[in-house]
């Protein structure tokens, strides 16, 4: 396997768009759970959450990268500055900043989704796009990048890992500085 990991650009829409399939990835969702607060989710169709991402892939910052095998889609990562994904920012959710950190600072960047083609899990994908989503993240100024993963799901190669695996991060050098809840660590490497 050759993957090649690229920013999601409007010319890759629809790459993500085969990826992501007719239902929009977990259930609808369309990558918009952290880039979104809750209630502007539930008033949102998924035709309206789908336009939100295919819209954030004409900016200049793509919202994420997408890995290619052979010219098909097999996996994505959201890798953005926190700034971009809001709810990651709330103060009563596991991913919350550290005291003193500003969630709006460029410098510091979220790894905040994943979704590999089911099947294609299993097969080192997500460590492949987590190292590209820390180069990416490098690229363009960050400074810090987190992530706050699931320590186990009931599947290992469940949908519920869209938020990744400690172990995959644990391999590419993350720590972690915070645990609000017991499974889900915010996980950071600096990148100085």
């Amino acid at each position: 396997m050759t993957l090649n990991i690229r920013p999601v650009t409007a010319g890759l829409w629809p790459s993500l768009e085969t990826l992501f399939g007719p239902q929009g990835a977990c259930y609808g969702c369309w990558c918009s759970y952290f880039r979104l607060a809750p209630k502007q989710r539930e008033v949102l169709s998924r035709d309206d959450r789908k336009q939100l991402l295919k819209d954030a892939t004409g900016k200049p910052l793509p919202p994420g990268l997408i890995a290619l095998d052979d010219g098909v889609p097999v996996g994505w990562v959201q890798v953005t500055p926190r700034s971009h994904v809001p709810r990651w920012n709330t103060p009563r959710t596991v991913s919350r900043p550290l005291e003193g950190d500003d969630p709006s600072d460029p410098g510091l960047w979220a790894i905040s989704c994943f979704f590999i083609q089911s099947k294609r899990r299993g097969q080192g994908i997500s460590h492949a796009l987590l190292s590209a989503a820390v180069a990416h993240a490098r690229d363009n100024g960050a400074r810090i990048v987190e992530a706050c993963p699931m320590l186990k799901a009931s599947q290992s190669k469940s949908v519920g890992l869209f938020v990744g695996s400690v172990s995959v991060f644990e391999k590419a050098g993350f720590e972690r500085v915070a645990e609000w809840k017991p499974g889900r660590p915010l996980m950071r490497q600096v990148l100085a």
